[in-house]
């Protein structure tokens, strides 16, 4: 389940169904991701619920760490970041992170 965003593009794309920061080629991957995170309690949940391989889901590290990220587009940079403790997603972001 989904606590709190950290970012407008989190809260845009999970409420609105769009966000003008995100390219729009993006949007559908990442609600899809959005939705996933919101009806599991916890990442072999996520991993099971349809989502590819490609979902890359991997820790962060130096300054970022204790925070996960999942990509949305493989080669463009365009991920989710978040951190998950007690079987919620915390500060989920939608961001250019690389």
């Amino acid at each position: 389940m989904i606590r709190d965003f950290g970012n407008k593009t989190a809260s845009d794309l999970y409420h609105n169904g769009s966000f003008k920061g995100l390219p729009r080629q993006y949007w559908q991957r990442a609600i899809h991701l959005l939705e996933g995170m919101e009806a599991v309690e916890n990442f072999e949940e996520l991993k099971e619920k349809g989502f590819p391989p490609s979902v890359r889901l991997h820790p962060l590290v130096g300054k970022r760490k204790g925070q996960w990220a999942i990509d949305i587009h493989k080669t463009s940079g365009w991920g989710m970041t978040f951190r998950f403790e007690k079987y919620e997603f915390l500060e989920v972001k939608v961001e250019d992170y690389h």
